[in-house]
């Protein structure tokens, strides 16, 4: 062959490593395609889920699902175009290259090599003596032999590059033909798809325009408001941004909600920041938005809110349930303030949103008592099984058949700290006064303990009003009615009971200089001893004032001993623990009357003392203090026993501490009233206060009177001695169930180093001796039972349970028949 022939062969052996090449980058663009099409793929559930996420933006949303769709859409075009690529151009020249290639070159090794031994048998031809015949004919056949193969075999191989060389141009051609078809397919389906969301992106640009133009505006707005607020803050120095408005009657009925801590009821006390809200008269918490609300309070109705200054940490305020308190803090001051005027608030609402019926219709069902005496009991009580219910019985009392306030008929609420009844619109009036002023309790859903229903009879309407409404007609005032806006009832009772506009004002010593008042006709006090019996009309004409308030007294006394008949005590200690112990002290001693309020101990005789003020003192002779024809014995003034003082020496605390010792509730609610302090001590009585004067009075209800307008169950006197000390000493066990049920300590000794038991021990006073004993182990089993520290949750083996059941054998023997059951004091107890 010649050389040109030569480089023609190689020529054409070397046009197949083109198509090889081209086979390997094929294969990279489809792996790198389908990469593509897999992150286009995420890309595209990205656009669709940030879609979810702004649904509540139309225009956002609507965006992103138009460009999911598109996008989506052009990543299936792409994945055709990447299948067809796979097919025409990868598929269709691997199978040229594997087949044909493969064959081309196996013929070319076979030609190379008999080319090889055609020069091989040239060169030994060439080689071949002349004077060697034998080898030339060897050299010489040799040598055609392989000039006839190499011959035969490079047609075949010229063959062989022919059919390759026209089969490679039909290949490559139809490969780049499909694909290059792949391409205009996927750009013409592209093109007419973006062109129908044309208008659509068209639209979107001009909004966006507009939305440029309206940040801006917006930007420019928040920068100025920004300047006005931080040139504010240099101006206001008190200015607190944590402040937050709260809202009655916001649409969504939350009234105000807002981050607090709160007081765990676990025994480490822990605090935790949980999101509270005020919303459907009810106080919830959520620690996480999925969270469910707890509930806190059920029913605002039934619970008060005040301020807590008496722990460590800062802005607490706690709310007061039926059932439980809860102790939360605020991050400032005028949060705290904003919080508990959204309690009050939400309460004030609950109350004009409810009508009366609301309670009526829930008479049958067990409520604790309410926030003016958390610890009392609250056992279940069947009150459609009792002859008369509490409502009945305190309405009617004069002047309780109306609302104390507005005179709505059939009163269902009560301020037990005042002795009236209110309706349920004044209530909730009164509640938002504070505890300080009024405590209110619902006739209805309330338990009621013996004592407050007694004091409750004791006072009533008839009395506060002519306390608290002494100059209303000398100042020509009118009191508002049933159907009176709420802002004239509220802005009436406010100024009744926080300003105290209608009362009438002790007698200066001016005055009574100049003759303008009688010494005695408004500020005097006389005792008056009288028996168990009622005390009649006076004969002739008197007064309305000395009408009314006679008349209330022999109501109350009738009314108080068939009370009594009708009613025994059933809590007057611990709640948990002894709540039945009170009851069988009273087992056997017989009905007693409001008269008799000893407290299961006073004078053995039966007889009290009575305060007489105002003008009836005036009026009072020892004729009028009859008795009735049942009375075995004749009510009259001792001479011995009267105590007159004149408007120059007896001021609202001498009236109170004089009222307390002669068991008038109706005089210590009017020295409370004119400004008397409940705590006062009179220095010249050894420091007693008017508690230890009415425990000296031996009046259970007139202790249940103080301790409700805030009495101290713990004050001493100068020797040393508080209100349980001189309980024990006089023996009047109803007034030491009383003072440890509220809290009364026993540890401290007085001066000569005695404390309550051993002073009960040394009179040889059984049932106070019990009391006390049963009453500290109760507090050293609440301090050893940890969680058990709960009512209702003792276990049947605790300690607790063990006293309970012992509870029932309680020595009854050694308790009076009589209407009082006194011990007599020890020897040394002189000062009393």
């Amino acid at each position: 062959m010649t050389p040109e022939s030569d480089d023609c062969v190689l020529v054409q052996s070397h046009t197949c490593k083109p198509s090889e090449n081209l086979v390997k980058l094929c294969s990279g663009m489809i792996e790198a395609g389908k990469a593509y099409v897999s992150a286009n793929k995420l890309f595209v559930n990205g656009i669709r889920d940030l879609s979810q996420q702004c649904k509540e933006d139309g225009m956002i949303s609507e965006c992103l699902e138009k460009c999911g769709e598109s996008l989506q859409e052009i990543v299936n075009y792409h994945m055709i175009l990447f299948d067809q690529a796979q097919r025409s151009v990868k598929q269709q020249l691997h199978n040229f290259v594997k087949e044909d290639v493969r064959k081309f070159k196996e013929t070319k090794k076979h030609f190379d090599k008999v080319r090889e031994d055609l020069e091989i048998a040239q060169v030994k031809n060439a080689q071949a003596p002349r004077n060697k015949a034998h080898e030339v004919e060897e050299a010489t056949s040799a040598l055609s032999v392989t000039r006839k193969c190499f011959r035969h075999l490079a047609l075949d191989y010229v063959l062989q590059i022919n059919v390759l060389q026209a089969k490679k141009k039909f290949e490559i051609l139809d490969a780049m033909l499909s694909f290059m078809n792949a391409q205009y397919t996927l750009f013409q389906k592209g093109y007419h798809l973006l062109d129908e969301i044309d208008p659509y992106m068209k639209k979107l640009a001009a909004e966006l325009d507009q939305l440029v133009i309206d940040s801006a505006m917006e930007k420019r707005e928040m920068e100025h408001k920004h300047a006005t607020i931080q040139q504010r803050v240099r101006i206001d120095f008190a200015y607190d941004d944590s402040k937050v408005e709260f809202n009655v009657d916001a649409p969504n009925g939350v009234v105000m909600e807002g981050y607090l801590f709160k007081r765990a009821s676990n025994a480490f006390k822990t605090w935790n920041r949980r999101w509270f809200s005020i919303q459907n008269s009810q106080l919830v918490y959520q620690k996480k938005l999925k969270d469910s609300l707890t509930v806190v309070v059920e029913d605002l109705r039934l619970c008060s809110v005040k301020p807590c200054e008496d722990i460590e940490r800062r802005f607490c305020f706690d709310v007061v349930s039926p059932t439980k308190s809860c102790m939360l803090q605020a991050e400032s001051e005028k949060l705290r303030q904003s919080w508990i005027q959204a309690v009050q608030a939400s309460i004030a609402s609950a109350y004009r949103e409810s009508p009366d019926n609301y309670y009526i219709e829930r008479l049958d069902r067990t409520a604790s008592p309410s926030t003016s005496s958390i610890d009392s009991a609250s056992e279940p009580r069947e009150r459609s099984a009792r002859p008369d219910s509490v409502p009945q019985r305190v309405q009617g009392l004069p002047g309780n058949e109306l609302c104390c306030d507005c005179g709505q008929a059939d009163p269902r609420w009560a301020s037990i700290n005042l002795g009236i009844l209110l309706c349920i619109e004044c209530s909730g009036i009164h509640r938002s006064l504070g505890v300080h002023c009024s405590k209110v309790r619902s006739l209805t859903l309330d338990s009621w303990e013996p004592e407050l229903l007694k004091l409750m009879c004791e006072l009533g309407n008839g009395v506060i009003n002519h306390i608290y409404e002494g100059t209303c007609e000398e100042q020509g005032l009118k009191k508002p009615g049933p159907n009176s806006p709420r802002q004239e009832k509220e802005a009436w009772i406010k100024a009744k009971y926080v300003e105290k506009k209608f009362l009438k004002k002790m007698a200066t010593g001016e005055a009574l200089a100049n003759g303008d008042r009688k010494p005695e006709s408004h500020w005097s006090a006389k005792k008056c001893q009288r028996h168990n019996s009622a005390i009649t009309a006076p004969k002739g004409q008197r007064k309305c004032r000395q009408e009314a308030v006679l008349a209330s007294n022999t109501t109350l006394s009738s009314a108080a001993a068939a009370l009594e008949r009708k009613f025994r005590r059933d809590s007057l200690f611990c709640p948990d623990e002894l709540d039945s112990l009170f009851s069988y002290f009273d087992t056997g001693s017989g009905p007693r009357s409001l008269s008799s309020d000893s407290g299961l101990g006073g004078s053995t005789d039966g007889s009290t003392d009575v305060l007489l003020f105002g003008p009836v003192v005036d009026s009072v002779t020892e004729e009028e203090c009859e008795v009735s024809e049942d009375s075995s014995g004749e009510a009259e003034l001792e001479p011995e026993a009267s105590d007159p003082e004149d408007g120059r020496e007896l001021h609202p605390g001498s009236l109170l501490y004089k009222a307390c010792r002669a068991r008038n509730l109706p005089a210590m609610a009017e020295a409370l009233a004119l400004g008397a302090d409940v705590n006062s001590a009179n220095e010249e009585d050894e420091g007693k206060s008017p508690l230890i004067q009415a425990v000296t009075g031996g009046s259970l209800i007139a202790c249940e009177f103080l301790l409700q307008n805030g009495a101290d169950v713990n004050q001493r006197d100068s020797r040393g001695r508080g209100p349980l000390h001189h309980a024990t000493y006089l023996g009047h066990t109803g007034q030491v169930c009383l003072f440890l049920k509220r809290g009364a300590t026993q540890t401290g000794g007085d001066d000569e180093g005695q404390d309550p038991l051993s002073i009960a021990v040394q009179a040889a006073n059984a049932d106070i001796v019990t009391l006390l004993r049963l009453a500290r182990m109760n507090e050293e089993m609440r301090e050893s039972e940890g969680p058990f520290g709960q009512p209702g949750q003792y276990p049947s083996s605790s300690p607790t349970e063990h006293c309970r059941s012992l509870a029932p054998s309680f020595p009854l023997s050694h308790l009076s028949h009589t209407l009082s059951l006194t011990h007599s004091p020890p020897p040394h107890y002189t000062a009393l």
